[in-house]
């Protein structure tokens, strides 16, 4: 047997100590993680990936929406529709619409709608058929062709492609981010306390104080 003297094993568990917050995230099947930071001005944000169609990212939609408005923290949300899902491309295509061509608060409140309704959205035509009915309780008409020139749907593709770049194998999946890495939010009801743990780590750079002059005499 060969002994490792003690200064290389004190070495190693510094080492060790010293890694990244990332790393156990990275191990769990992430790819590039180069994005997963916050946006320039904030120290704290929720990175998110949902489906529409998707019943936990129903579950957990107003719990983020609701840790949003509490901590007033940006929310850097992307479209993964999950290939195995019948409408949930199209509905992300058609929030994308609603987003550009009416407002954002529009739709989010469309998002909301349809995790709400959900259970009876089984297939495309369910998905228009409620589409046109939310169009017309909010005194609107819903095009005929929603997406004519493939814009929103190129910001969906855009979307999945960067969820296939992180690695993601679920939704939703939920990041929360700094400047200094991110910490993958797995059970929604901790996000809270997550949220705390991440804000009080990185807080807020102090204001600078003005310099004062002495008036020359």
């Amino acid at each position: 047997m060969r002994l490792i003297p003690m200064n290389r094993i004190v070495l190693a568990a510094a080492l060790l100590l010293a890694l990244p917050a990332t790393i156990p995230a990275l191990a769990q099947g992430f790819k590039d993680t180069s994005m997963l930071r916050a946006p320039a001005g904030s120290q704290v944000a929720i990175y998110e990936f949902e489906d529409l169609e998707c019943p936990a990212c129903s579950h957990a939609f107003p719990i983020v929406h609701a840790a949003v408005e509490k901590y007033k923290i940006p929310l850097l949300r992307h479209d993964f529709p999950l290939r195995m899902h019948v409408w949930s491309f199209d509905a992300a295509v058609i929030a994308r619409y609603i987003q550009d061509k009416i407002s954002p608060q529009a739709a989010e409140e469309y998002r909301r709608a349809v995790f709400a309704n959900q259970i009876s959205i089984a297939s495309k035509e369910d998905l228009n058929a409620f589409t046109q009915k939310y169009f017309q309780s909010h005194g609107r008409v819903m095009p005929f062709v929603i997406d004519p020139n493939g814009l929103f749907a190129a910001e969906v593709h855009a979307d999945q492609t960067l969820g296939e770049r992180v690695g993601l194998t679920k939704t939703p999946t939920i990041f929360i981010v700094t400047h200094k890495g991110f910490v993958e939010v797995n059970d929604v009801t901790q996000l809270y306390a997550m949220l705390d743990t991440a804000i009080a780590e990185n807080p807020a750079p102090a204001a600078a104080k003005p310099k004062t002059t002495t008036a020359k005499r």
